[in-house]
């Protein structure tokens, strides 16, 4: 029903309203809206299979579109402004109740996004503008074939002779919306894993160097001291601590993963040191009730004997 309610609301709405003509003359969401007018124009098909003339961004054809679909165009620059509207309005609202608002920004974008269509070189992709190389992990202990996310992966080499220019936006968008933000699988900022297309699993992918601190320095030049936090779960390595070390961004601890019986597991209270941000659980976990709720009796009493002890010693219990 969303989108039959918001084209309702933009029937009504001002087109001529001065704040709404100065947010699309911002430039901000323009190449999502010419995106998302054409995709619905286009039988919603993805930009890799568009008319060659959209697909390629001849600068002409889209001129013409935007001129021919005007409406269309337009729609997708209302759903935005009237997101920031309320959403800052929200946010202004809980800042005003000492609330900060920590936001997660994923480290790969889909395939088929306004991203990519409109920052092709940015991205390995072949010359009919489908990725080359896909994102995923390689096989562990959770499953034999590993994950093939599918996203496409970065061009580093061509980020890094552009100073990062398109990080840097995504990164001052990302603290326009949040006042924290978690940078998930921070470890491909390290080394990332890359499969070729068109493979049916992870098997035969192979690691590649990311960019390192060059990334969060060239965006910290441009907007300041960046409070990140660096989601370092999963199977890590010395390069990511290093990282981690120079980048000064505090890591992650989840307590779900704390009670397995061992003394020095890394996510005991006991044994979290500083700068860490400590989570129940993850977007993989169940909630705390629902995880305490499915543990067998004698995993649910060996929780108990370690909790309760650490709650007397904190003087909660």
């Amino acid at each position: 029903e969303k989108y039959r309610i918001l084209r309702r609301a933009f029937s009504r709405f001002d087109k001529n309203d001065p704040d709404f003509c100065a947010f699309v003359a911002g430039g901000e969401f323009e190449d999502y809206a010419v995106y998302m007018a054409i995709k619905q124009k286009s039988g919603n098909k993805s930009f890799d299979l568009w008319e060659k003339k959209y697909k390629f961004r001849d600068p002409a054809a889209l001129s013409a579109f935007k001129e021919e679909h005007e409406s269309e165009y337009l729609f997708w620059q209302f759903v935005q402004y009237e997101f920031l509207r309320q959403w800052q309005a929200l946010k202004s609202y809980a800042n005003g109740l000492g609330i900060r608002i920590m936001g997660d920004m994923p480290l790969y974008v889909a395939a088929d996004s306004a991203d990519v269509w409109a920052n092709p070189r940015l991205f390995k992709l072949n010359a009919g503008l489908k990725p080359k190389k896909v994102a995923g992990v390689p096989p562990d202990y959770f499953s034999a074939t590993g994950q093939l996310w599918g996203n496409p992966v970065y061009d580093w080499k061509a980020h890094a002779q552009e100073g990062y220019a398109w990080w840097t936006a995504r990164i001052r968008r990302a603290f326009a919306l949040y006042d924290v933000v978690r940078i998930d699988h921070f470890r491909g900022l390290d080394r990332y894993y890359e499969i070729p297309a068109g493979n049916e699993t992870a098997v035969g992918g192979r690691w590649r160097r990311g960019p390192g601190m060059a990334l969060f320095d060239a965006a910290q030049r441009a907007l300041g001291k960046l409070d990140f936090i660096a989601e370092d779960l999963g199977t890590i390595d010395d390069g990511v601590r290093r990282l981690i070390r120079k980048s000064g961004f505090p890591s992650m601890k989840v307590l779900e993963f704390a009670f397995d019986g061992d003394p020095n597991n890394a996510y005991l209270p006991k044994n979290i040191g500083e700068n860490s941000v400590t989570y129940t659980g993850t977007h993989d976990n169940d909630t705390l009730v629902g995880y305490l709720k499915s543990l067998p009796a004698w995993e649910y009493g060996r929780l108990l004997s370690i909790v309760k002890p650490l709650l007397k010693e904190a003087g909660i219990a």
